[in-house]
């Protein structure tokens, strides 16, 4: 009787798994239809490349003797090739679209890989002007977004705080923007990332419990970029509320 239970259970994985792996497709599929509307290079750019692929990889089996053999090899890299073009295609565009929109650093530090500890809009303005915390290996990484005059002042007052309790511990600061000394949105991630190690993992956990004992000053962020079209007057009414 106990074999009839494991048996159902592993076909609803199974189904679970189609399932997701469907949704998945689709997904991707319907980015796709997406920026192609709105990237008119993308189906030049991922034939183009793919194409290239090909005839680089056939090309060397045909110094060796090998094309025949190759040829699947070239198809399979080409195809790799050609997606990893839409995906950074993508990439860029979501990017573009977000830069200059309040929440937008908060949500690229949302979608960092990796172990880091992200604490978003540790202090804020309701102009929707953020800092936003981020504990790794390099230390601790304050990430301000919002208008220049505002979040200096801001940024400063928060890396105080942090100091009180972050010992020896490095602390860097970030403002996000496209003038002279800030940091792009669509290099936010990478120049985190570039930061040198200076703790561990242990370091971080209890950097991480002495921070939160801290709190937050920062009213409610939106979370994401807030849309272009979005009223700021009524977004911070809001903010003020809560």
């Amino acid at each position: 009787m106990a074999g009839k239970p494991d048996k159902a259970a592993k076909q609803e994985a199974r189904r679970a798994k189609r399932a997701a792996s469907k949704a998945r497709r689709k997904q991707i599929f319907e980015a796709f239809k997406m920026q192609r509307r709105e990237d008119k290079a993308l189906i030049p750019w991922m034939v183009g490349v793919f194409l290239l692929s090909v005839v680089v990889v056939f090309g060397v089996g045909l110094f060796f003797n090998l094309h025949w053999i190759l040829l699947p090899v070239g198809v399979a890299i080409g195809v790799l090739a050609a997606i990893s073009v839409f995906g950074r295609r993508v990439q860029r565009s979501v990017y573009t679209k977000a830069d200059g929109q309040p929440g937008a650093a908060g949500w690229a530090l949302d979608n960092m890989r990796g172990q880091w500890r992200i604490t978003p809009g540790v202090a804020g303005t309701t102009h929707l002007d953020a800092v936003h915390r981020v504990i790794g290996r390099p230390g601790i990484i304050l990430v301000a977004e919002g208008a220049p005059h505002r979040v200096k002042s801001l940024l400063a007052q928060e890396k105080k705080r942090t100091a009180r309790v972050a010992g020896s511990t490095p602390i860097y600061d970030v403002i996000v923007g496209n003038e002279e000394g800030q940091v792009p949105l669509k290099q936010l991630q990478r120049h985190i990332m570039k930061l040198p190690r200076n703790i561990d993992a242990k370091q971080m956990e209890s950097m991480e419990a002495r921070l939160a004992a801290l709190g937050s000053r920062a009213a409610a962020m939106p979370k994401g970029p807030m849309p272009a079209g979005a009223k700021m007057r009524s977004v911070q009414r809001t903010v003020r509320r809560r």
